[in-house]
């Protein structure tokens, strides 16, 4: 049986790269070269083209914003998304985000200094 893969188009944008999830792996996706974050991009002339990459039945896309990874514990360290994503156990792009939600919220004490948002899509495998 052949699988056919569909290459994802991922346009330049500011980090935080987003975190491809397959296989138990952690992938960030960076692009090169990174536009301006998008509020300034309008002041500046610059030429985007997508970029693609292989996003395959069971792989989970994680995107976030930079108050995800820029909220730290009392000890004033940064939150590890990657490495909390690495350890999630794969039940599901639902489990995931409420258990990185959690895990942010636990090791910021509750409160966050910033916006955070996080959503996770998920390639479904292919029937048949």
């Amino acid at each position: 049986m052949s699988s056919y893969h569909r290459p994802a188009p991922l346009l330049p944008a500011s980090p935080p790269p987003p975190l491809l999830l397959r296989a138990g792996e952690v992938i960030p996706l960076e692009v090169r070269p990174p536009a301006p974050p998008l509020g300034p991009a309008r002041l500046v002339v610059t030429e985007h083209s997508a970029q693609t990459f292989c996003f395959e039945g069971g792989d989970i896309l994680l995107l976030y914003t930079d108050g995800v990874i820029e909220s730290r514990d009392r000890s004033g360290r940064f939150h590890p998304l990657r490495e909390r994503a690495a350890s999630w156990c794969g039940a599901g792009p639902d489990v995931l985000l409420d258990s990185l939600c959690a895990d942010l919220l636990r090791r910021a004490g509750g409160l966050l200094g910033d916006d955070a948002a996080l959503v996770a899509i998920e390639r479904l495998p292919a029937s048949g």
